[in-house]
């Protein structure tokens, strides 16, 4: 299976609320509260039924830790937000990473083939 179809079939929302809450441990009071407040963003059916996906069962997990730890809701918030920017950020430095290296390259062996002439 392609990495991206992975990606793509883990954000998609597959979950009823009911299976959601039973998923996480979390009721589904609690759900709405957090989507609501921001938190999460499930997905919806044409019907409007939410629909949770396996990116969504993963990110309650984190909330569920967090409110363990004693942190507030808009310190959740937060936390989820700053963790995502840093995702991006780890990711886009990788790339940069790469492509300094390719570069590198390219430019060593554009230097080797212009000193063997």
């Amino acid at each position: 299976m392609m990495r991206d179809d992975v990606a793509t079939r883990s954000a998609r929302g597959v979950y009823g609320i009911s299976v959601a809450a039973e998923l996480t441990g979390i009721d589904p009071q609690t759900l709405r509260l957090y989507e609501r407040r921001g938190l999460l963003t499930p997905s919806r059916t044409e019907g409007g039924t939410r629909r949770y996906s396996d990116d969504d069962v993963t990110r309650l997990q984190r909330i569920s830790l967090l409110v363990e730890e004693g942190v507030n809701l808009a310190g959740i918030l937060q936390i989820l937000d700053l963790e995502h920017r840093n995702s991006v950020l780890e990711s886009d430095n990788g790339h940069l990473r790469s492509e300094n290296s390719r570069l590198r390259e390219l430019a060593h062996d554009v230097h080797e083939a212009s000193g063997r002439r």
